[in-house]
């Protein structure tokens, strides 16, 4: 038999043997195609309900209102207005927010991932605090560190803490056993395992807690700015709310969204820059992917 017929049987033979899962036709819609397919649907579906009257206009607004505001409020920040003074508040409470939540998430991390005390001793108490209402302590920051912007940024720290701890004690478990055994016998010490495997092998880990903490942080802020005013964006939205204009307030929550998602795929970004060699959903999502 030559060698093209073994070659050929072969191939034959692995085409009958290997199964490949069928890729579904909604599966293959292309990803830009099927996202503004579900805008326009909820579009529709949210006219619909304003046109038919099945929610009150005062609380609920149409979507042209909404734009018209969004319109609005981006042609005030272009000029440099007011809001653009706002939303550089909330985006800084934001910022600081976020950089003490992965100081103190990491470290934390560490000693939970690292050590039997943080694990036995500190870890509960973590878990305890983060199951309580994280709304319930707005009051205390704020009766704390005052009306300013500290008050904002320690709650929004506090938010985003816990998942990046709960990442980082993952990462630091996730090497693999023959590895840190080689390391052993190589004389490794402890800080040369954790900097020179562990925390290299527990990154997707780590960076999944920080995209997590980079959305909750931004709920974290505005919380703040609701209970404890401010000159943020939360405020505008009591304040928008307070005077039943809807369509700011919906417009407003929709910039908040956007800087949400400015945070978590800056975090993404970052990821893919460090941790290159890992390929995850978040990774195969990008455009042009």
């Amino acid at each position: 038999m030559t060698d093209a017929a073994v070659a050929h049987e072969d191939e034959a033979v692995g085409e009958d043997t290997v199964w490949v899962e069928e890729e579904s036709w909604i599966d293959r819609i292309p990803r830009a195609v099927a996202m503004l397919a579900i805008f326009v649907a909820f579009v529709a579906v949210w006219q619909l309900v304003y046109s038919f009257g099945l929610v009150s206009r005062i609380i609920l607004p149409s979507p042209l209102e909404t734009a018209e505001e969004i319109v609005a409020i981006g042609a005030n920040m272009l000029s440099g207005g007011y809001l653009l003074a706002s939303f550089r508040v909330t985006a800084k409470e934001v910022l600081i927010g976020f950089l003490i939540a992965v100081a103190l998430g990491f470290g934390l991390g560490v000693l939970v991932g690292e050590t039997k005390l943080g694990e036995r001793a500190v870890l509960p108490y973590l878990v305890a605090i983060d199951t309580m209402p994280k709304v319930a302590f707005a009051p205390i920051f704020i009766s704390w560190l005052g009306f300013g912007i500290s008050s904002k940024v320690a709650l929004a720290a506090f938010i985003a803490t816990f998942p990046i701890v709960v990442g980082t004690a993952a990462g630091l478990h996730a090497a693999d056993e023959n590895a840190r055994m080689l390391f052993k016998t190589m004389g490794a010490s402890r800080w040369q395992t954790l900097f020179k495997l562990k925390i290299p092998t527990g990154m997707p880990h780590l960076f999944t807690g920080l995209k997590i903490a980079a959305i909750g942080v931004v709920a974290g802020a505005i919380t703040a700015e609701f209970v404890g005013g401010g000159q943020g964006f939360g405020h505008l939205i009591r304040t928008a709310s307070s005077q039943l204009s809807t369509p700011r307030v919906f417009a407003l929550i929709i910039y908040l969204s956007l800087l949400g998602l400015a945070t978590f795929w800056s975090v993404v970004w970052i990821q893919h820059r460090f941790v290159f060699w890992h390929k995850d959903g978040t990774r195969r999502g990008q455009p042009g992917e």
